[in-house]
């Protein structure tokens, strides 16, 4: 199938990626650095997706995963316009079978930075909106929403041995996930999964069942 996944350079996206790859699939990145993935069935953009008139022209996207996203960095705009921009310019159309928004743990509990939890609030509600749009063509579209996730952008706290126990102590099971396994809930919910649709997919070890926020001043 024709993959569109954006913010595939490092963490979260690159190891959705590499497993559509691995999976047999063509993918296609946009992401605003240049790619470190070198497959014979990637494609990359380097294009920032808040540039809403710049983004490429890509037909017959079936399945697309809005992944891009920063924290306290321009959030509004990055996490939940360009999300929409993308989505309406690629999705809202009759080849699609999946959107997939990788939202946040903190859109349920607003746990976190003001911008961002607002940013992936919008996002989830968002999602249901598509949901009942690309319905028509027996299409799904859920969110994705971790919690702690094993990426570089988390370095300044699980380098931190304070504030890593306080995390968690706030954490049931007592880690974060790997990008191995969010990239095995991403394929899941959009290969899999057929009649799921206009949910928000909370998974993040239990953290959310504390509501504290943890991190670095």
């Amino acid at each position: 199938m024709k993959i569109l996944i954006t913010g595939t350079t490092q963490g979260i996206g690159r190891g959705i990626a590499m497993l559509f790859l691995e999976n047999g699939h063509n993918v296609i990145g946009i992401d605003r650095q240049p790619s470190s993935i070198n497959h014979p069935s990637y494609t990359h953009y380097q294009c920032d997706v808040r540039d809403k008139d710049g983004l490429p022209k890509i037909d017959g996207v079936e399945i697309l995963i809005n992944n891009a996203g920063t924290q306290n960095e321009d959030d509004i705009n990055i996490n939940l316009k360009a999300l929409i921009w993308v989505t309406e310019r690629y999705a809202i159309q009759p080849e699609i079978k999946s959107v997939l928004n990788i939202g946040s743990a903190s859109g349920h509990t607003g746990a976190e930075f003001p911008e961002y939890a607002a940013s992936k609030g919008g996002v989830l509600a968002y999602t249901k909106n598509v949901a009942m749009r690309i319905a028509q063509y027996g299409a799904t579209c859920n969110s994705l929403d971790p919690g702690g996730v094993i990426t570089p952008l988390n370095d300044c706290v699980m380098n931190d041995p304070d504030l890593w126990a306080q995390i968690m102590d706030e954490t049931p099971l007592r880690r974060w996930a790997t990008v191995e396994e969010i990239a095995e809930w991403a394929y899941f919910l959009t290969v899999t999964n057929k009649f799921c649709t206009g949910q928000n997919i909370l998974v993040d070890g239990g953290e959310s069942i504390n509501y504290n926020f943890v991190w670095k001043d």
